[in-house]
């Protein structure tokens, strides 16, 4: 493939530079998967788009931006639709370092979509990209593995996003989401389909987080099928050396007159009176399995910004839609993940941005 053309100003210097920066950590594990040479496999300039003939696995990649004439403002992508570094400016002339993870896995969006191309893309946008370098390396590092509903998942096009696909913005390179939650999913679904939990419990290491979040499929499960479901999860993941964590559905956007969210449409009960997120909350007390409420926090998000603002956050302009999440909202709600992950001390501080 030839080089990304203008957007790559400076690359000779620039590789020389990373090339001190991307040495590979200790462990027998690491190994490169494409050194300073790897802007051959780069094509375009806005976005710079790069592949590499890969099998699966976890890679981190290390990037230099900037080098150019201009002011550069960047942001990456990969694999399907995924965030892995939100938009970074640099001033004219300078360059900037940054590295992320990414789960190659195929399929490599929502498990059972399509199987998307093998390898691993990564897409260079942003108001002004930049590329200058780059360094792949196959690694091995703790994982936050997501089961979950279209909520969650790798949206596979515009302008859905779920809340997992924009996770990765928030973590450095010492975590890897794997994120197997898929659309139209409830508990027992995804408990059942070798593609899902089966799948997902396979890729278990020890000490690795396993965040549970199934609810808005679940519109005719009773309490005890919920709750069953949920705990035989719990205990598999546990089975397995991880450390569950029980996530709350987030709200669906359906007000009452008084600009509150206080119904059984936006709180997910479902219709044979089953609270969900209370099931939820109590289990999690019940196993002593940490809890990250997000209908509270949702509910709360949605209501400051009140019934014309919140648009926003879903797609109800573009669709109607009050369940599922717009970029904004995915990436807002991605951040009250993280900083539960942060402030109940699921994740240590170095692998949080």
């Amino acid at each position: 493939m030839r080089r990304a053309g203008s957007a790559l100003l400076a690359a000779c210097t620039a590789v020389a530079a990373l090339t001190g920066l991307a040495a590979t950590p200790a462990g027998a594990q690491d190994r490169p998967a494409a050194g300073p040479d790897a802007l051959d496999h780069c094509t375009g300039t806005a976005p710079v788009l790069c592949h590499f003939d890969v099998a699966p696995g976890t890679y981190r990649v290390r990037v230099l931006l900037g080098g150019g004439a201009g002011d550069g403002s960047t942001s990456v992508t990969a694999e399907t639709r995924r965030t892995v570094l939100a938009e970074t400016p640099n001033a004219a002339g300078k360059t900037v370092r940054r590295s992320f993870t990414v789960d190659v896995r195929e399929p490599e969006g929502e498990p059972t979509g399509p199987t998307g191309s093998p390898g691993l893309d990564l897409a260079f946008g942003g108001t002004a990209p930049r590329l200058a370098a780059l360094r792949v390396e196959r690694v091995r590092t703790p994982q936050i593995l997501l089961a979950g509903d279209s909520t969650v998942c790798d949206q596979p096009g515009d302008p859905y996003s779920g809340w997992g696909q924009q996770l990765p913005q928030y973590l450095t390179d010492r975590i890897t989401v794997a994120n197997y939650a898929d659309s139209g999913e409830g508990s027992q679904s995804f408990r059942d389909n070798p593609a899902l939990f089966p799948a997902l419990r396979a890729r278990i290491h020890r000490g690795d987080l396993v965040l549970v979040q199934l609810a808005h499929n679940d519109k005719q499960t009773d309490r005890a099928t919920y709750r069953a479901n949920l705990t035989a999860m719990i205990e598999d993941v546990r089975a397995e050396g991880g450390r569950p964590v029980l996530v709350t559905p987030i709200v669906r956007r359906w007000f009452n007159t008084d600009g509150t969210l206080d119904n059984g449409t936006a709180l997910l009960v479902n219709g044979l009176g089953v609270d969900l997120p209370a099931e939820v909350r109590t289990l999690a007390a019940e196993q002593g399995t940490p809890l990250v409420d997000l209908t509270a926090l949702t509910k709360a998000r949605v209501e400051e910004l009140g019934p014309e603002a919140s648009k926003a956050l879903y797609l109800y302009d573009e669709k109607r839609d009050n369940t599922h999440t717009s970029a904004r909202g995915a990436t807002e709600y991605a951040a009250l993940v993280r900083g539960e992950l942060r402030d109940r001390k699921l994740v240590p501080p170095h692998a949080l941005r």
